[in-house]
Parts: structure tokens; C-alpha cells; sequence
């Protein structure tokens, strides 16, 4: 026997001719198809008995010399046995023939082997799958013989089911962490008015760990003999498998039984993969698999140190894309089977070229061609910290004459005012010491560099550079301060004043078209709940929600269609072309009763800032976010498209119709709260968590792990907070700064930087809150109409109160609508839509913008400036739609 190769156990069977063609039938498997319980069991079956040899090699039998053994057999009967012919190996075993003394009865010896296996032998290795008890799931609404029927085959084959007659229940059973995660789920289709297998298959399969359940729909014979659409609908939703109703069990139990080989068998197999991906994942080793055309398809974590990108960033993305070098040697020697080694040269964010070592494997996961190919990169300076790769960037910036910071020599020539050498000699030292701090902020940084650009620059150029210093040195750098505004122009005055100010004021306060978030106040939040019936308004509903990604979306079609309730149906159609539900993975029923929970705590009196404004800024930031994806500008993944979603739904949760100016003047209990600052947003944001946070049954972020869930609950915040209208000139201002007017998608700094995905998210929001005259013209009419009337109930209560007035000019008897709308769209609309519509290319936000702001412009000319002038305006545009005298969908 080989040296690498020794006996350690001996297992002895006699059998019988029936028992040895089982037996050569079950020794001619691959061994990749033989589970290890399986195995188990075989052995156990063949009743097959266990002699141990010592654990010394000299105990071990000799190949060559037969070996006698004792057999006991039942009854206390021993024989003697001996080893004869070697008959093979299998399954990591030696077959040995004996036979019994003076018998011809022919006999089977199978000694386990231990060896060293060759690493070719450990190329491609496999994971014994796991083989627990099967749980099975049986959701029927009735107890009838198909039920009854599956019952019985389930318990015929030894699995462990759970039976629920609803939706809920199903779903309650599979989440539960105890009892739940079952391996088969059989849902009865036959009747969808009590059980709905389309929406019961959604929330499954957006559940956690769903992806390896196999899911079994049963269906009315009638539904095979028709066509085939009821099926699809059932398959596109997640089930693996329709079945024919059968009342008998042996029916039944083949059916099962053939899930069971076919489906949960393979499932338990895939399942193992994570096994193998957390290993790579963590792995120190920078590590990619890609397609055979070298696309990226994975990416562990140490690859982002290499590639000093995000995964994001790097799957779905070409080799060739991601580094500078020719890939094309790889792809040609990796078709030939051959691993290929050398080196590629990748650029990374800061332009240093970085030279890394690649090793790329072929693997062929179907047919002989490579599939896939398995990078390895390693960087020739891996080992360099972050504070020596810092320092070697600084060597690349300009740098002054090398002498001491603060020294006279230092001292710029021809410079001989005092006054300046004085505050250079102060300004050095304070630099000095702050390069000294462990603690270093990027204006820090600016500033030292421009003080090293000063040493080589003449006398006013070295002025200009400390103004430019002075003002870097202010706080709120992004803050605008107030220009001249033309006095004979009240409406800019009072909006660009209001919008300035924050807090409690005896004049103005923030003004806002869309923005401004407040807390609930007068009258109580709405509770209805939605009752829809299968009539001609249900049809309706579904053709409208079909355009529910359109600029032009119905939105008051769908407010009357709900009965006032259209957040709850907007959304959760919205969720679901986002898969929002497999991201959070969570089911649909939680995101349906958390929608209605936020909606009813939207105020329904209010004439704007109610559930239908939610639907509509929702709807906006579902239209952006679909243009960022067809643009494939990468800022937004899908975790930051849920997200969006959601603090659009809640970001003005608990509005009475009051601004925060009025809270703060009204000494509210929340003002008192927030320290009259940023008291709406702030409480929008914390009563959107604490409602979902509240109840188990709607929380949405209950199967998110930890560090998800802090992500998501951190950009909902700040997206909420980023509707204050007191910080739009800040935002935009800071969005233009990075972005500018005129974006190039070909610039890849201008997307992967995380403060700049905030400043995305931050413009994404605002102007979804404020797109209101950027939609057709009757929707901007109506949303003009309703903001001045909740407007004017303020302004009555402030005088019925003898509180100041925050906003004057929205007086409901000298106030004009048309010249208000003016001059929202001149000073706060039209440059922050012409940023945005440069940075996703919508036209139409910009067109619709200009005809709106033209049409204002001839409504103050006609003197059309009251409510009732406006209701008369939308009943002439209403009419003139339904009989189609327009000319084009602008005119509306």
C-alpha cells in the first residue's frame, strides 16, 4: 500500500445477491451526488458492523498479508473471516472480497482510507450540502380533500409541515425565527378573493432568507387547460412550480417527493455557496470573478483597497473600464484553459497610476469552455499605510521654498507692509500648530496650501489670496447673505426674506411653496381606512397606477379614486418597481400597513400638506430616480433609491398647515422642543421612526441588519432635514459649486464621492417638494390654489390671535396669486431646476417651468388673482381638456 494511503477502519457485511446488485448500483454513483447522510444511512441499512484497528501504524493491517477477523452475528454467533482480493477503490474506501472458511458465500470488506489527497485532486471542491428534517408550509383556506391529501403524504414522507388558512398567517409562520424558514411552502391558488398567491408569492419571496424556499402553487386542472398566463403569473412572482389539484395521497406524496429530488435537494446544494462567498469576502486577498468577457460580476471587500473603489463601483463594470492596461493577453490565454499571471495598471481617484499583480484563473462551470474567470489581485504596496500614500500625495502638490514655516526667510520679497508681515507671521504659526493636531479638517488642508502657493506669488496676488483665506475662515461658507432686491417688488422681498430667516420673528418668517414641514397641530389626523371593491374604479385605478413613472401623472385622478387615501396604492406600486421590498427584505403586507399608518397621520383638513402632497413628492422622486438609472450615472444604489422613497412618503408627516415660524412665535410645545430650530423637519423625522420603530407589524427595517439600518435611517434624516427651506440657497449653492450648470457624465469625480451623492440626494428631494410648477399646467394651477388657501388660513389666525405675521402679503383680500407664483418660480424655481434638469437631463421640468411662469405672467395681466379667479381659470382649463380644444399637452 501507498505511504500516503492507510487502514483505519475495517465495516463487514454479508450479502446477499439482491443485497450486492443494491449495493453495486449504489458503489457506481458519483460521489458529488452521494449526500453524507445518505450515506450514513445506506450503511446502516446494509446493517454493515464496525471493527477499529489500533491507532499505531504497526496495528494497521499489510496489504499483502490476509488479515483474519472475528464477526459476531445476532445471537451471539462468531465466525472467522479473511481478507482475500483488493477489488477497488470507491468513495475514498477499499473494497476487499473475503469469504468465510470452508463457505462459497461471497463477502464484502469496506475499509475506510485516509491519505493525503493531491491538490489537483482539490481544484474544485465540494461542500456536503446541509440535510436537515424538511419543513414544509401548507397554506389553504379549507380543509377539503386536496388539503387532507397533502397532509397525509407530508407526514407519509417524514417531513414537519405547518398548516395556515391566510395570507398573514403564512407569512407570520415563515418569519418566525423559531419555527419558521420552511423549505417548502404549498399554497392553494383555487381561491384568490381569500388567499391571493400572487401577492402571498411577493411577500415570501421579499422576505429574509427566501431565496433558497421552494415554492408550490396548487391550481384548478381548468388553469392547464386553457393557457398557459396563469401559470407565468404564478412563476413571475416566485413560485418553482404549479401542481394540479389531486384528492389522492399517493398522488400527492409523488408530487412531493419529486420537490423534494428535484427542487429542495439542489437548493440545499446552492445554499452552500454562502459558505464559500463569506470566505471570500473576507478574505485579505483582493479577489474578482468575472464573465468570459471579463465583467465584473463579484468583488470582495479588499478589492476596493486595490482598486480604491466601491463594490458598486466595480461590479457590472469591464476589466477594461477599470484599469488602463491592454486585458486583452488575459482573455486570450484564459481561453485556452491556461491561468495567466503578470501585471495591469489601474488609475485611482487622486490620478496615481497604481501597477498591480493579477492572477487569472479559468473555470468552466457549464461545458468545456471557461465561464467565468477568478482574479486575484495583489498591490505592490499593499503594505503602505495610509499616512506614508497621504504623504506621498502631498509631494505632488506645488510646494514653496524649503525653509522654515514662519521664518523670515519665508517672508515674500517686496513686501514691506507691516500689517502684513505681521498677520503672515501669526497666520504661519497658527498653521504651524495646526498641522501639529492629530486631527486635521480638509479647509485645514486648504489652507496650508494656499499659504504655500502665496511664498511664490507677488504682492496682490498674495492680497487676493487673503481675502480668499479670510473667507474661507467664516463659518456657514455656503450660506448665502442677502443682496439688493428691487424695493418696488414686494413678492421678492417677502420671500427671499422669509426664507433667510429662521425662527421666531415679528415680521416674516420662512416662506416656503412646498417645503416647509410642520407638526400636527389643529384637527386630528385622518383614520379612515381604504376599502377597494372589484368594480369599474378598481379598473381605473390599475390603467392609472400603470403610468405611475410619467411627469404627468394624475395625481388628483388618483386622490379621488382612493378617496383622499393616495399614498397607501402610489406607494406600494412604487415599492415594487423599485424592489424596494427585496431590499429591506421585507414583505409587502408590513410595507402596506406601514403605508397606511404614515397616512394617517397626515392631516386630511389641510388644503396642501396632507397625504395627496406625500403621493405627488413621492411620485417626483420616483421619476428622478428612474432618470438617474437610465442616465447610469451609479450615484444611487438600490438601498439609496428605497430610502428616497420613504422620506419622500414621511417627509412632511404631522403637518397642520402651520409654518415653523408661526410654531416658534405661538411658543409651540415643539418649538420649545427643538429650540425653535429646524423644528418641522426634526419632527417629521423623529415621528417617522417612531411610529415605524412603535409597532412590530409595520416596522419595515426589522430584517435589516444593524449597520444597514443605521445607513438607512441616517440619509432618511438627512434627506427629511434638506426640505428646510432656510438652507435652500446653501444647498444649492453647494450643489452647483460641485456639479455646476452643465454636467459632463463622462466625469467620474463628479459621482463617486460620498459628500457628493449627499448633495444628489439633498437636490433630489428638494426639488420633489418643490416641483409643483414644473408639472402641466393644470396641476400647477391646482397646487397654487391649494398652498394660497392653507397660506391664508394662517394669516387669518395670526390676526384672530394678535400674533405677528409671518408671511403679509398673503392677506386673502389683497393678495394675488398670480404675482406670488412670479415670483416663487423667478427667485427660488428657476435656477435650482435648471441645475437640476444639467445634472439628470429632464427637459420637460424646464419646459413646463417656463410655459407655467408665462402663463402667470398673462394671468396677472388679465387680473386673474383671487381664488375665485383661479377656480374659474382650472374650470376653463377642465373644460377645455374634456372636449380636446388643446392644442398641445403644455397648454395644460
Amino acid at each position: 500500500m501507498d505511504d500516503e494511503v492507510r487502514v483505519s477502519k475495517v465495516l463487514i457485511r454479508v450479502l446477499n445477491a439482491r443485497e450486492r446488485r443494491r449495493f453495486d448500483a449504489f458503489r457506481m454513483l458519483p460521489v458529488d451526488a452521494i449526500n453524507p447522510a445518505f450515506k450514513r444511512r445506506v450503511l446502516y441499512e446494509f446493517d454493515i458492523q464496525l471493527y477499529e484497528y489500533g491507532g499505531s501504524g504497526e496495528d494497521y493491517p499489510d496489504e499483502e498479508t490476509p488479515v483474519s477477523r472475528t464477526r459476531e452475528f445476532k445471537g451471539g454467533r462468531r465466525e472467522s473471516i479473511r481478507l482475500e482480493e483488493d477489488s477497488g477503490d470507491w468513495m475514498g474506501t477499499r473494497l476487499t472480497h473475503y469469504s468465510k472458511p470452508n463457505t462459497n458465500s461471497v463477502r464484502f470488506v469496506v475499509s475506510v482510507l485516509s491519505s493525503q489527497r493531491l491538490i489537483s485532486d482539490l481544484k474544485f471542491p465540494n461542500l456536503w450540502p446541509p440535510n436537515p428534517p424538511i419543513k414544509i408550509l401548507i397554506a389553504f383556506c379549507k380543509n377539503d380533500p386536496v388539503f387532507e391529501a397533502l397532509v397525509t403524504a407530508s407526514h407519509r414522507l417524514n417531513f414537519e409541515p405547518t398548516f395556515v388558512k391566510s395570507h398573514e398567517a403564512a407569512i407570520e409562520a415563515f418569519q418566525n425565527v423559531a419555527t419558521g424558514g420552511h423549505h417548502i411552502i404549498v399554497v392553494d391558488a383555487r381561491h384568490p378573493r381569500i388567499i391571493e398567491a400572487d401577492a402571498l408569492g411577493r411577500s415570501i419571496r421579499n422576505s429574509k432568507g427566501s431565496q433558497h424556499t421552494t415554492m408550490v402553487a396548487v391550481v384548478k386542472k381548468s388553469v392547464f387547460e386553457k393557457d398557459d398566463t396563469a401559470v407565468i403569473s404564478l412563476l413571475d412572482v416566485g413560485f418553482n412550480r404549479c401542481i394540479i389539484e389531486s384528492p389522492h395521497v399517493s398522488i400527492c406524496s409523488s408530487e412531493l417527493r419529486q420537490i423534494q429530488h428535484s427542487l429542495v435537494r439542489p437548493q440545499n446544494v446552492i445554499s452552500t455557496q454562502q459558505a464559500l462567498y463569506t470566505a471570500l469576502h473576507r478574505s485579505r486577498e483582493a479577489i474578482i470573478i468575472t464573465d468570459d468577457s471579463l465583467r465584473a460580476q463579484y468583488a470582495n471587500r479588499a478589492s476596493e483597497r486595490i482598486l480604491n473603489m466601491k463594490l458598486d463601483e466595480i461590479v457590472g463594470r469591464s476589466l477594461s473600464e477599470l484599469v488602463t492596461a491592454d486585458v486583452s493577453n488575459i482573455l486570450s490565454q484564459t481561453s485556452r484553459h491556461k491561468d495567466y499571471e503578470g501585471f495591469i495598471s489601474t488609475r485611482r481617484k487622486s490620478q496615481e497610476t497604481l501597477h498591480i499583480h493579477v492572477r487569472a484563473v479559468p473555470v468552466s462551470c457549464i461545458g468545456r469552455s471557461p465561464t467565468h474567470l477568478v482574479l486575484i489581485l495583489e498591490s505592490p504596496a499593499s503594505g503602505t499605510t495610509l499616512s506614508a500614500l497621504a504623504s506621498d500625495a502631498l509631494q505632488t502638490l506645488p510646494q514653496g521654498k524649503e525653509v522654515a514655516r514662519g521664518s523670515l526667510h519665508s517672508i515674500r520679497r517686496g513686501s514691506f507692509d507691516v500689517r502684513s508681515i505681521a498677520s503672515d507671521g501669526l497666520r504661519r504659526t497658527s498653521l504651524a500648530k495646526l498641522s501639529q493636531l492629530p486631527l486635521e479638517a480638509p479647509i485645514t488642508k486648504v489652507l496650508s496650501l494656499l499659504a504655500q502657493v502665496q511664498e511664490n506669488c507677488s504682492q496682490d496676488e498674495s492680497k487676493l489670496l487673503d481675502r480668499v483665506m479670510e473667507f474661507l475662515k467664516r463659518e456657514g461658507l455656503y450660506s448665502p447673505q442677502m443682496k439688493e432686491i428691487r424695493t418696488e417688488d414686494p413678492v421678492a422681498t417677502d420671500l427671499i426674506g422669509a426664507l433667510l430667516t429662521q425662527g421666531p420673528t415679528n415680521t416674516i418668517s420662512s416662506r416656503r411653496s412646498s417645503n416647509d414641514s410642520i407638526i400636527r397641530g389643529g384637527g386630528r389626523p385622518s383614520t379612515g381606512s381604504i376599502v377597494f371593491t372589484k368594480t369599474r374604479e378598481s379598473t381605473q385605478l390599475n390603467e392609472l397606477l400603470s403610468n405611475a413613472l410619467a411627469w404627468d401623472f394624475e395625481i388628483f385622478r388618483l386622490e379621488e379614486l382612493t378617496e383622499r387615501h393616495p399614498l397607501v396604492c402610489l406607494g406600494l406600486e412604487l415599492f415594487r418597481r423599485f424592489d424596494v421590498y427585496n431590499t429591506f427584505c421585507c414583505d409587502e403586507n408590513t410595507f402596506e400597513r406601514w403605508l397606511h399608518k404614515m397616512e394617517e397621520h397626515y392631516c386630511s383638513k389641510n388644503t396642501y400638506h396632507n397625504s395627496t402632497h406625500a403621493a405627488d413628492v413621492m411620485q417626483a422622486t420616483a421619476c428622478y430616480l428612474q432618470q438617474l438609472s437610465n442616465r447610469e450615472l451609479k450615484v444611487m444604489d438600490r438601498m439609496d433609491e428605497a430610502t428616497a422613497l420613504i422620506a419622500a412618503a414621511t417627509h412632511d408627516i404631522e403637518h397642520p398647515g402651520r409654518s415653523s415660524a408661526f410654531l416658534c412665535n405661538s411658543d409651540d410645545r415643539l418649538a420649545l422642543l427643538y429650540n425653535d430650530i429646524c423644528v418641522l423637519e426634526s419632527h417629521h423625522a423623529a415621528t417617522t421612526f417612531q411610529l415605524t420603530l412603535g409597532d412590530d407589524k409595520i416596522n419595515i427595517f426589522k430584517h435589516l441588519d444593524r449597520e444597514s439600518y443605521k445607513l438607512a435611517r441616517s440619509v432618511i434624516i438627512d434627506m427629511i432635514l434638506a426640505t428646510e427651506m432656510t438652507r435652500h440657497f446653501e444647498h444649492l449653492a453647494k450643489f452647483v459649486s460641485v456639479f455646476g450648470t452643465d454636467v459632463d457624465a463622462g466625469k467620474e469625480t463628479t459621482h463617486d464621492n460620498e459628500d457628493n451623492q449627499i448633495l444628489v440626494r439633498r437636490m433630489l428631494i428638494k426639488c420633489a417638494d418643490v416641483s409643483n410648477p414644473t408639472r402641466p399646467l393644470k396641476f400647477c394651477v391646482e397646487w397654487a390654489r391649494r398652498i394660497a388657501e392653507e397660506y391664508f388660513t394662517q394669516t387669518d389666525e395670526e390676526k384672530r390671535k394678535n400674533l405677528p405675521i409671518v408671511m403679509p402679503m398673503f392677506d386673502r383680500t389683497t393678495c394675488s396669486i398670480s404675482k406670488s407664483q412670479i415670483g416663487f418660480i423667478e427667485y427660488i424655481i428657476h435656477d435650482m431646476m435648471d441645475a437640476w434638469n444639467s445634472f439628470i437631463e429632464m427637459p420637460e421640468i424646464v419646459r413646463y417651468m417656463e410655459h407655467n411662469y408665462s402663463k402667470w405672467k398673462l394671468f396677472e395681466e388679465q387680473g386673474i388673482n383671487t381664488l375665485n379667479d383661479i377656480k374659474r381659470k382650472q374650470f376653463t382649463l377642465n373644460s377645455s381638456e374634456a372636449a380636446g380644444t388643446t392644442s398641445s399637452v403644455e397648454e395644460l
